[in-house]
């Protein structure tokens, strides 16, 4: 496997204020350990043997936890001097990537799902996203995907309890074609205004999987997770 990684670590974690204090989102701890460690083991098990932490808000601490390795996994750090927004986080970290293909995954969810096939899988659409179908997905923003697994829209959340196809934040970008149909701007956001862009184009394919997933962005999701991460295949 000749694939780096990107971990999404800026977060100010605001909305986890009230039950996690003076952290960056990802360092939350979770049964002891903070949240990066989990998504770090992953990407481990998945055969990453680098990875770029986009980190910003008190991104120190994260530093000074991990140092500059993971197990056999070499750790970078991209700084953001100011939010950049997803996107432009992702095209700084990208500049410290080697690879062809990058992953791309959130500081502040996980998906337990195999990791390493996804990667592996065929396409020659410049993005491979993974989807998840869940039954309550009023929180979320949900997919519509042909049934060549294309996808075909955005739809924007709708807070009604009901099923839906969601993007778990989990992708696998090919590196010159982002670089190249991304904004020119340093600062942006690669819903908007990259994935809006080039979904107009069929060039999105959803990898849909089913697998434990948490979002720990609010503190019930947050508790919840305390009791549920022994259901995971890596620690």
């Amino acid at each position: 496997m000749n694939t780096a990684a990107i971990v999404l670590a800026g977060g100010l974690g605001t909305r986890l204020r009230s039950v996690v204090t003076d952290l960056p989102k990802p360092m939350a701890p979770v049964c002891n350990k903070p949240f990066l460690h989990y998504i770090l083991a992953q990407l481990q098990q998945a055969g990453i043997t680098h990875v770029v932490l986009s980190v910003g808000y008190k991104w120190e601490t994260i530093q000074n936890y991990f140092g500059n390795a993971f197990g056999n996994i070499t750790l970078d750090y991209c700084v953001e001097e100011e939010p950049l927004g997803t996107g432009g986080a992702i095209k700084a970290a990208m500049q410290l990537c080697t690879t062809p293909n990058v992953v791309v995954v959130n500081g502040d969810s996980i998906f337990n799902f195999d990791l390493k096939k996804f990667i592996n899988y065929h396409t020659t659409a410049p993005v491979l996203m993974a989807a998840r179908v869940i039954d309550n997905a009023s929180r979320y923003g949900t997919l519509t995907i042909t049934t060549e697994n294309v996808v075909t829209n955005f739809v924007e959340k709708t807070n009604l309890v009901q099923a839906g196809t969601i993007n778990t934040g989990i992708y696998l970008i090919n590196k010159a074609s982002f670089l190249n149909d991304c904004p020119a701007q340093n600062k942006f956001s690669i819903e908007q205004d990259y994935f809006a862009h080039i979904v107009q184009h069929q060039q999105i394919q959803a990898y849909v999987a089913q697998g434990y997933f948490i979002d720990i962005g609010i503190p019930e999701d947050y508790t919840r997770a305390q009791h549920e991460f022994n259901t995971l295949t890596f620690r």
